[in-house]
């Protein structure tokens, strides 16, 4: 019942974003035009391969923030947070619901920017994609889990486009800086054991905000 419960409000919220697409199509978008603009910045930079993990990250968590700040503002018309809000499913299953929704959406917008990415840097990503993978699900559940958590708690102010990614990117710093180091390596080929210090910091981390997000977002919900 209650994985059922997560999976109809994740599918509702995939299903009216597949819709309209417009947190998905602005979100690939800003990527792309982030990607390309920084190729043109450091054109003549003689050793850009410390830089691609840094470069790629940002990207993502810039347009990430699109995606996310939608999440509940959606439910905004026709006072449709207050209907689920007082729905039979509990505020821990909203949230995960959402969640889930969103790390779907970032993962799409993630893959089409990483084959972006690879053109123009002429980043070779065979051999690569599988511990690639698993950073960016590790991180990008991070990413999710906080930028969920302060998209329901900014959803009713006025300027919660330019509150939410002022609130969240303090609290993404271990995960970015994990996720820029790991990339970074896994592109020059470096091999994951020498860092595995850095993959345990995402698996503890999404563990951590996962849980006291799930046990306490009924404050933030209902207050």
């Amino acid at each position: 019942m209650y994985l059922r419960q997560i999976w109809t409000i994740a599918a509702k919220d995939l299903r009216s974003e597949m819709r309209t697409k417009e947190a998905l199509n602005a979100s690939v978008a800003f990527s792309m035009v982030i990607l390309i603009l920084f190729s043109f910045a450091f054109d003549q930079a003689e050793d850009l391969k410390g830089l691609l993990g840094g470069l790629l990250w940002l990207a993502y968590a810039f347009a990430g923030a699109l995606v996310l700040n939608r999440s509940f503002a959606r439910e905004l018309q026709n006072d449709c947070l207050d209907a689920l809000i007082s729905s039979p499913a509990p505020p821990s299953a909203i949230f995960l619901g959402k969640a889930l929704a969103n790390f779907a959406l970032l993962m799409a917008v993630e893959l089409i920017s990483l084959g972006v990415f690879a053109i123009l840097y002429d980043v070779r990503l065979s051999g690569k994609l599988g511990l690639l993978s698993l950073v960016m699900l590790l991180a990008t559940w991070g990413i999710t889990v906080i930028g969920t958590t302060f998209s329901a708690l900014t959803v009713n102010l006025t300027m919660r486009e330019l509150m939410l990614p002022v609130l969240i990117y303090p609290f993404l710093i271990p995960v970015l800086m994990s996720a820029m180091i790991l990339t970074t390596d896994l592109i020059a080929g470096v091999p994951i054991a020498t860092n595995l210090v850095w993959l345990r910091v995402l698996v503890a981390f999404d563990i951590a905000f996962t849980a006291v997000t799930v046990l306490y977002i009924d404050v933030v919900l209902v207050g």
